[in-house]
């Protein structure tokens, strides 16, 4: 599908990428990692043709419709809705449209060209229908209901919308074409919890090639089954998901700091060698010679993160009250007329561990501020707790840093007092080296300027740190170290996170905003999405029963005032009896067809692992198209035996939850 020959990149005096050869085979789904600033980008401008390689090739075999999400966006025009704006990620659908209504205007005056007319049509109809025209309005609307638009938003000009919500359209742009390539570059960046799973729900269903940028570890995990990592100017295929990798990666690294300690060594030793005697008439060949085996040594590149590999580490809190803080009865509106929430009620304790989620606007980034007192409710009160004292990381305070300072200048305006070799020990302690203390905050990148961001915070060491979105700008490495620092962390915190994992590993305690309402979940992430989905489905079920889709479990005849008359022992085991072999033969018939399927699926899982090994080593004439094919049909017959699986695993959950229920009411009876 896509490879990539000895390509080299640089920007400038930098090298970026050296000698990358890279196969990416069609139907694979690839999540790319590696630090900021590496290279995972440029590999997309290679793919589009934005980008040249100042070495090497890229072909792109069968030509196949690319989808990118990019970090600029398409030009909208100037009056076009939502809607229009993201019905655009098809351009040929719109010129189809268009002859297919000249045709058929055509076809009305027609006379002997009429049949010439007709097979123009039938051509222009097949090709608009196999772009999915027919259906892209409802996949578009599906899309964007999905990332958290509402219907009233549909017809809204895409202009009014912030930058955040112009790139949700963006994705749905793309995600809407249904492209045989679909690059993504860090889809997860403007997102809220909601939305990435939904995300993660539509790309499972995604048939095509995938290249995922990501340092989202949830979406990497759940969507990724091959991993490549940009570091070092070179590209690391690893045959497995981010798991595998992590593993691999290590061991891989492992080997790499053992050559590169023998490779100095004797580089050392040969040095050594033609100093001493390059002068000495008697050794001068051999020093010569010796000059020639320095030059012939590899030279081994470290990882990046292997050189700046810092954890990030955070002070530990003050002494502070039990209470951290309470608000009662807390409401906030920015235009006095419309509440973004209200009648809240909130305490948290010394040592809680709370995130905030639900859609963007709801409020959460708000919510945030009226806890750090940055913002005061406009009804009701929020309340710090004794000596407490809040350490508030906003989405913007990276960007509050001036960007003419040095790094070691910003840190010194964070703590005047403290000295210069203390503040040189707390900024490697957060990955800044040497030569980073002179650079200026402006040309650092979005991780550095994070880590930078934290450092000045901890300097003045806070008991209730406050954290919106910390992880947007934090490659793998970061997101795992802030992740440590805050799960051992003994005071409190407070966060509003798109990462699942992040949240998953931190929370203890969850706050869902949802539209008129905030509700408290005691237990992680994990406990909040069960409570919601039991929510879901008693929504559902009640929903059943309204629309008569549910018959109430009392004879049609049987007054709703009266209690039902109860049933001897020997009754009841009759009527169990016939209760099971009324249902059984149904749950044995479902149960069988899922354990055939889950047979098919560990078979058909093996076989695409084979393949996917073979075409990772290939032998002598590899036949590279039929093995791509047949690993492209594998993963398409394993998409749709797990629907299947699903479905009926589902159908059988239902089969014999109802028999339980039925059993029960004998029993109540």
């Amino acid at each position: 599908m896509v490879e990539f020959r000895g390509i080299a990149i640089n920007y400038g005096t930098q090298q970026v990428l050296e000698n990358v050869t890279l196969r990416v085979n069609a139907g694979e789904r690839v999540g790319i990692v590696g630090p900021n600033g590496a290279g995972k980008s440029t590999l997309f401008q290679l793919i589009t043709g934005s980008r040249q390689p100042d070495k090497g090739e890229v072909v792109l075999e069968g030509r196949p419709t690319v989808g990118y999400v990019r970090q600029h966006l398409a030009p909208a025009h100037d009056d076009e809705t939502l809607l229009e704006y993201a019905m655009r990620g098809v351009p040929r659908l719109h010129d189809l449209e268009a002859e297919i209504h000249a045709l058929q205007a055509a076809l009305e005056t027609a006379g002997e060209n009429r049949d010439r007319l007709l097979r123009e049509l039938g051509g222009r109809q097949t090709e608009f229908e196999h772009l999915g025209g027919y259906d892209l309005e409802a996949r578009v609307k599906t899309a964007l209901g999905g990332l958290g638009f509402s219907n009233d938003d549909m017809q809204k000009p895409f202009r009014v919308f912030s930058g955040g919500w112009q790139m949700r359209a963006e994705l749905t742009r793309v995600l809407a074409s249904i492209p045989g390539l679909l690059l993504l570059d860090e889809p997860s960046n403007y997102l809220d919890l909601p939305a990435v799973e939904w995300l993660q729900r539509f790309l499972k269903s995604y048939e095509g090639t995938l290249l995922l940028i990501s340092h989202d570890r949830y979406l990497l995990r759940s969507l990724t089954d091959i991993t490549v990592e940009i570091d070092a100017c070179t590209a690391t295929r690893y045959n497995g998901p981010l798991d595998f990798y992590l593993r691999e990666r290590d061991l891989r690294t492992e080997q790499l700091v053992q050559a590169k300690a023998n490779v100095d060594r004797e580089r050392e030793r040969l040095q050594r060698f033609v100093d001493r005697f390059k002068a000495t008439a008697t050794k001068a060949a051999q020093a010569a010679s010796r000059v020639k085996q320095i030059e012939r040594l590899e030279d081994i590149r470290l990882p990046k993160r292997s050189q700046a590999a810092a954890h990030l580490r955070i002070a530990p809190p003050p002494h502070c009250g039990a209470e951290v803080v309470r608000l009662e009865n807390a409401a906030f509106s920015y235009d006095g007329s419309r509440n973004i929430f209200e009648h809240l009620d909130l305490s948290l304790g010394r040592g809680d561990k709370l995130a905030i989620v639900g859609y963007n606007g709801m409020g959460k980034t708000t919510l945030l501020r009226l806890i750090a007192g940055t913002r005061a409710p406009t009804t009701g009160t929020a309340t710090l707790g004794h000596h407490v004292q809040p350490g508030y990381l906003s989405q913007e305070f990276a960007e509050t840093i001036p960007p003419e300072i040095t790094v070691l200048e910003a840190a010194k305006r964070a703590a005047p007092n403290l000295p210069e070799r203390d503040l040189r020990t707390q900024l490697g302690s957060f990955g800044f080296g040497a030569d980073d203390l002179i650079k200026p905050t402006g040309v650092l990148s979005g991780g550095e300027k994070i880590r930078l961001a934290f450092l000045r915070l901890f300097l003045a060491p806070p008991n209730l740190l406050i954290l919106d979105e910390p992880t947007t700008h934090l490659d793998l490495e970061g997101r795992a170290a802030l992740e440590r620092a805050l799960s051992t962390y003994p005071g409190t915190v407070c966060i509003v996170s798109h990462d699942v994992e992040f949240v998953r590993a931190v929370a203890t305690t969850i706050l869902e905003i949802t539209p008129g309402a905030t509700r408290f979940f005691h237990g992680n992430y994990d406990y909040y999405r069960e409570k919601t989905r039991e929510k879901e489905v008693q929504e559902s079920r009640s929903s059943g029963v309204q629309n008569g889709e549910a018959s109430s479990p009392r004879s049609k005849n049987q007054s709703s005032s009266s209690p039902p008359s109860a049933i001897s022992s020997k009754d009841l085991r009759r009527a169990k009896a016939a209760l099971r072999e009324k249902h059984l033969p149904a749950i044995r018939k479902v149960r069988a067809r899922v354990e055939e399927l889950e047979n098919e699926i560990t078979k058909l899982e093996a076989k695409e692992r084979e393949l996917a090994a073979e075409l990772a080593a290939p032998p002598e004439g590899y036949d590279y198209a039929a093995a791509s094919k047949s690993l492209h049909a594998a993963r398409h017959q394993l998409h749709v035996l797990a629907l299947e699986w699903e479905e009926r695993s589902t159908a059988l959950s239902g089969l014999e939850k109802k028999l339980a229920e039925e059993e029960q009411l004998l029993e109540l009876a």
